[in-house]
């Protein structure tokens, strides 16, 4: 595994598996992280705040989440409590220029 591959997650991670077409891309960074930029036509539900905005934001626990934040540590809590609390396709992207890049969308600073 070259180092490219360790960046993007590779061998044997969610990140590695191949995405749902149609996935939400969900950013769980804080409002001035997901400002300061963000994958273009992701959604910003802060971790923090997740027990309170998934229900409203994501209804349908079937739809395919792929979560980031900046480094793949809070993704994956997003993750598992999501897991925990009925969603049941969720892949943890990691960060915005590993989804960014996989998904060929630019980063959008605001």
């Amino acid at each position: 595994m070259n180092w490219f591959s360790k960046f993007l997650g590779a061998g044997g991670s969610a990140a590695a598996e191949p995405w749902p077409e149609g996935a939400l891309i969900v950013d769980v960074r804080s409002p001035g992280e997901y400002q300061a930029g963000h994958v273009e036509g992701a959604l910003n539900l802060p971790l923090s705040e997740l027990a309170v905005l998934a229900p409203r934001h994501l209804p349908d626990k079937d739809q395919a989440l792929v979560l980031y934040c900046q480094s793949g540590m809070r993704s994956g809590s997003a993750q598992q409590w999501l897991q925990a609390s009925g969603y049941r396709s969720l892949f943890n992207g990691r960060s915005p220029g590993a989804v960014a890049l996989r998904l060929h969308r630019p980063i959008v600073r605001a």
